[in-house]
């Protein structure tokens, strides 16, 4: 049996967040990084431990239950100062971001966002946001980007999610990333079909629900992963066009 990991709480804990069971912080040490990359591992499946160099760079957020001391939820942001550093961002690697060097406000990319296997709990991800969403406020962030991904790298169980993205999400032509990856599914220009709304939406992911929700775009293409088994597409969001009724909800958690 493959036990949740643990993080080991320093004596300082920064807490971001905190309601009912689950506590968000960030992370304080080598051991809260390393139960990071263990839970990372178990939800991405990979056969060796999910690291890379970013890790050193991010801020890392750590969701817990507080009863059992479980890590049930983990993400990392690397805070840019404006569009001309997004070439340092893990985004970068397989998107051309060239459009968004002149995105002239502080950005945050968010990456390797999991929850344990078998915790359904909605809080723990409405808390996740919440943490985020403090995190945006005192950062004075004003864009939010990543890669959402799709589970497999096959991409017929995800045909209506993939034409609902093309007809309703598209990014603006102004922060439109292009090519870069060697193997991508350029969905935008090769379907046609017009999307099943209920199958489009039981087949996107969690997290990219959430960004559609608030106003979010992703690129016209996604990119195929083999090394994390995934497809995923380029995912932004610009905090000041959360629509008013979204944020407010979202400063309810937060505060």
């Amino acid at each position: 049996m493959v036990r949740p990991p643990r993080s080991e709480t320093a004596p300082q804990v920064e807490t971001l967040l905190s309601k009912g069971r689950y506590r968000a912080r960030l992370a304080q040490g080598s051991a809260d990084v390393a139960a990071v990359q263990a839970l990372r591992t178990l939800c991405f499946r990979t056969t060796t431990i999910d690291q890379d160099a970013f890790d050193e760079i991010c801020a890392h957020v750590l969701v817990e239950d507080t009863r059992s001391g479980a890590l049930v939820c983990c993400f990392r942001m690397l805070v840019l100062e404006g569009g001309a550093d997004v070439g340092r961002s893990y985004s970068a690697q397989f998107y051309d971001l060239e459009a968004l060097r002149d995105f002239e406000g502080r950005m945050v990319e968010m990456g390797r966002f999991c929850i344990l296997q078998g915790w359904s709990d909605p809080d723990i991800l409405r808390l996740a946001w919440g943490a985020m969403t403090a995190y945006v406020d005192a950062e004075g962030i004003e864009m939010l980007f990543g890669c959402s991904s799709f589970a497999g790298t096959e991409t017929a169980e995800y045909l209506d999610a993939f034409a609902m993205l093309k007809h309703r999400h598209l990014a603006p032509k102004r922060w439109l990333p292009r090519v870069k990856a060697p193997n991508v599914f350029r969905f935008a220009a090769r379907l046609r079909r017009k999307p099943d709304a209920k199958k489009a939406m039981l087949r996107m992911p969690p997290l990219l629900r959430t960004y559609l929700m608030m106003g979010g775009w992703v690129s016209d293409h996604a990119v195929v992963d083999t090394h994390m088994n995934t497809l995923h597409v380029f995912t932004g969001l610009e905090i000041g066009a959360i629509p008013p009724a979204r944020k407010r909800l979202l400063r309810a958690v937060a505060g």
